[in-house]
């Protein structure tokens, strides 16, 4: 059974399930494009790998206590033998984000392309993922290089290339999901393509080599076999509430109605 939404599924943005969506994300664009760019190009997933600290607090639930000794003799009260400690636990974590390189094989395997789709790390404040995405957009928007950038997640801060108050002043701020296109060849220029829960997700050109033509790639296509090949309609309850942020009071409203007329509520 297909996804009851006409575009991105809000449900997917759940961190429980985002992990799985976005390496096939990753996988079925890579499978789209290459057909469509052989045999001069190739179309390669590579991984950026870096390590997180994840800081916890663990306030002890025992504390050990020694018998103080009155002046008689007798024990009197039981008094801590050190202060209560606040324990900072710290575990690295790995983590391992895919990205598309699109390579120009008649140019010494030339990065023409990068398309990134944006996890919840790339969107934390000054975490490391956060980080190294900044500085590797940075050095794509000053390099030859395409930038392709596909947020399909609500939450987290605005991490596009396109200024955000410009971004706004263009399409305005009702919407959910936006792609972004920076070409090599009009640097000052961004393609725009938002899209709120209930539109279908754009299909959208791909740039290579600056003069050659450029493909297509249909991100709601490659959104629904990611839906149907990862079984998500086995996994999410459509009762609940989609997860945070919360939509405005007439999306969700539209959502209950959209799932009970699809018979998920």
């Amino acid at each position: 059974m297909a996804s009851p939404f006409p575009g991105m599924d809000p449900y997917l943005e759940d961190r429980a399930f985002w992990s799985d969506v976005h390496h096939s994300l990753i996988t079925y664009i890579r499978n789209a494009l290459q057909p469509q760019v052989r045999p001069r190009y190739s179309v390669r997933i590579e991984e950026r790998i870096y390590v997180e600290e994840a800081k916890r607090e663990i306030v002890p639930d025992v504390t050990l206590l020694k018998p103080a000794t009155s002046r008689t003799g007798t024990t009197a009260v039981l008094e801590p033998e050190c202060d209560t400690p606040v324990v900072l636990h710290i575990e690295e974590r790995l983590h391992t984000e895919g990205v598309i390189h699109i390579l120009d094989r008649a140019h010494d395997m030339r990065v023409v392309t990068v398309i990134e789709v944006l996890s919840p790390s790339n969107k934390e404040p000054r975490t490391k993922g956060w980080e190294l995405y900044r500085q590797k957009q940075s050095e794509i928007l000053k390099s030859d290089v395409h930038l392709i950038e596909i947020d399909l997640l609500r939450g987290g801060e605005y991490m596009l290339a396109p200024p955000y108050s410009r971004l706004i002043e263009r399409v305005g701020d009702h919407w959910h999901y936006m792609i972004s296109i920076s070409r090599a060849d009009d640097p000052e220029s961004f393609w725009l393509y938002p899209r709120t829960v209930r539109e279908r997700l754009p299909r959208i050109p791909v740039p290579l080599a600056i003069g050659d033509r450029d493909v297509s790639l249909d991100v709601q296509a490659v959104l629904n076999q990611c839906y149907d090949d990862g079984a998500y309609e086995d996994l999410i309850d459509y009762r609940r509430d989609p997860p945070p942020p919360p939509f405005r009071p007439e999306d969700m409203e539209w959502i209950d109605q959209l799932l009970r007329a699809k018979g998920r509520r």
